[in-house]
């Protein structure tokens, strides 16, 4: 590759196409590297909040999916909901989503290429990926949680405390509700999205290893609802899922997406703060002022991390974990604030 584009995007999911499409439409020269084959899944909730969805139609994207009313928690008798206030969200297969923004950006002339990148080297003016032929004047490391150019160059953070994971797994039923129902178990979380007519997704977050069979089972509930036949997909899994990164703006490598750093899938604001930050890292670079996206990415991200490290701190605690749902419940309007305060 003779040409020296402006971005090289290390990682084609959600965040890195989002980028690169900010980037072509910027009118900056952009080339993504991509060794999985589109579209590309992944184990996650696939429900996305209204922010995302109004991202996504700035981008001029349609995305197939099934309308989401709000947000309801549910533990045994006890139910509170809270409706989305500023539109919908959208539960969106994760293949759906990253289809779209895979089509917009070839149509947007970006070029990407099948190659895995873990190692960067960077000077003055750009950064190179050694023997693949690369240079580019900035490198977007768009990676996902594991990311090998942040673990790389040295900007992985410890993370202490129990590891959570995620499975999930599609059933060919009809959805029973509009909302997405987050069922609150012992030692787990299970999400119910609707995805289509005939078509819910289960995502279930724990601590505790075990089998997604085993661990729907401490959902019975649920369970009756889901009859084994109906499963149409395999169980995929995702995690550990707390990153952190040292910082976001590494010399001439910005990360962005899961990469630059993640809390938990608590709140299910995965995709919105990948595809705010990615506006964020290519404004920054138009404007000249690269190192400003560390805090435009802490500005943008602070409501949903302190919302979501203060959840997940309650969920670990023996005292707290069973109080969560009965002080939704009993605080309608409080859990109605945080749910919007996310959208």
């Amino acid at each position: 590759m003779r040409r020296r584009p402006d971005l090289l995007i290390v990682g084609g999911g959600p965040a890195g196409l989002a980028t690169a499409l900010h980037a072509a439409r910027a009118g900056l020269d952009a080339v993504v590297a991509e060794p999985r084959p589109a579209p590309v899944d992944k184990a996650c909730g696939e429900g996305l909040m209204p922010g995302a969805v109004r991202a996504l139609t700035a981008l001029g994207l349609d995305v197939p999916g099934h309308p989401l009313t709000g947000i309801r928690y549910v533990q045994g008798p006890r139910r509170v909901q809270a409706a989305f206030r500023d539109g919908p969200g959208l539960g969106a297969r994760r293949t759906g989503l990253h289809g779209a923004l895979h089509r917009a950006v070839l149509d947007a002339g970006v070029t990407v290429l099948p190659l895995r990148v873990a190692e960067v080297r960077q000077d003055a003016t750009g950064v190179t990926v050694p023997g693949a032929g690369l240079r580019a004047r900035w490198l977007v490391a768009a990676d996902g949680l594991h990311s090998p150019v942040r673990r790389a160059l040295g900007l992985d953070v410890p993370t202490p405390g129990p590891a959570r994971y995620g499975l999930r797994r599609h059933y060919a039923v009809p959805p029973w509700s509009s909302y997405v129902e987050v069922h609150w178990g012992a030692d787990a979380e299970a999400y119910v999205t609707p995805l289509g007519p005939g078509l819910v997704g289960i995502a279930l977050l724990t601590a505790r290893r075990g089998s997604f069979t085993d661990q729907l089972a401490g959902f019975p509930d649920l369970a009756a609802r889901l009859p084994p036949g109906t499963a149409v997909t395999p169980v995929r899994g995702a995690g550990p899922l707390r990153r952190r990164a040292r910082t976001r703006v590494h010399g001439r490598v910005l990360l962005v997406g899961d990469a630059a750093g993640y809390v938990d899938a608590l709140t299910g604001e995965g995709i919105s703060l990948a595809l705010t930050g990615a506006q964020a890292l290519v404004a920054n670079l138009l404007r000249g002022t690269p190192a400003r996206y560390e805090s435009d990415w802490a500005r943008a991200t602070r409501r949903h991390r302190l919302l979501t490290e203060a959840l997940l701190r309650a969920r670990q605690q023996p005292a707290l974990a069973p109080r969560i749902m009965p002080t939704a419940a009993r605080l309608p309007r409080l859990f109605g604030a945080a749910v919007n305060a996310l959208a």
